[in-house]
């Protein structure tokens, strides 16, 4: 099927057939030059519309294509208003936008101790700064976070998000560290607490040098060495071989 063909049959679909036929046919000229994909009409977002949006007012506009002033008002206001639309053909589901939407000063999805996506039917998600949170973390102030979720945690971004909340200096406070080795910017410590593990926990703290980012990674308990920690972590890799000095 051609592009333009396409194009004017997912415009029927997504604004129900209230563009006329000569506004459809003006779609039909331009999309053929410039030979648009077919759209994937699963779902319908209503803020992918914007460009489709502002190309329909330019054709109303510039080149007098005609569309009732109802119609293009239908057309803005589920734009504005509307969130993911599901159609059928006999019905649509239509979702509300979300009551709260929070972000960080990099406009990444953010909230400390409340959702960054919040419903008005209570479905919400719990973001730091970009990263998406399981709700145990999300719905708690990062200055309620434990630090002893970090020997748990299997997710390594979820593991440096709970270092950058907490800090590095609260954890190795909270888990009483003690620093054993360190060996080119990696450092190998121990921790004594029973209430955590028979044995000793040894942990690997690595820094990003790209980013700064502090890693924590728990190592056997057999380590002596931050070099050999780091050699295990890497599957028997020596430093050596991979270290890049900057």
């Amino acid at each position: 099927m051609n592009s333009h063909v396409s194009f004017r049959i997912a415009i029927d679909k997504i604004f129900g057939g209230i563009i006329n036929n000569r506004l459809a046919q003006d779609f039909d000229i331009l999309y053929e030059e410039l030979d648009i994909s077919v759209f994937d009409l699963t779902y319908i977002a209503p803020e992918s519309w914007v460009v489709d949006a502002s190309f329909i007012d330019f054709c109303i506009s510039e080149l007098n294509c005609d569309l009732s002033q109802q119609d293009w008002l239908v057309i803005q206001n589920l734009i504005k208003n509307c969130g993911w639309i599901f159609p059928d053909e006999h019905i649509a589901i239509v979702c509300d936008r979300p009551i709260h939407i929070r972000f960080d000063n990099e406009n990444r999805l953010h909230a400390e101790g409340e959702p960054a996506i919040e419903f008005a039917d209570g479905y919400s998600l719990y973001s730091y700064h970009g990263v998406t949170l399981p709700e145990r973390y999300g719905k708690l102030h990062p200055q309620q976070w434990q630090a002893q979720w970090l020997l748990t945690e299997t997710n390594a971004e979820l593991r440096r998000v709970l270092i950058q909340g907490m800090g590095y200096s609260r954890i190795c406070q909270d888990l009483q560290a003690i620093e054993l080795d360190n060996w080119a910017g990696y450092t190998l410590l121990r921790i004594d607490n029973d209430f955590i593990d028979i044995e000793p926990v040894l942990l690997l703290k690595m820094t990003c040098p790209s980013t700064g980012f502090i890693h924590v990674l728990r190592v056997p308990p057999n380590m002596l060495s931050a070099h050999e920690a780091i050699r295990w972590v890497n599957w028997g890799l020596e430093p050596d071989d991979f270290i890049i000095e900057t």
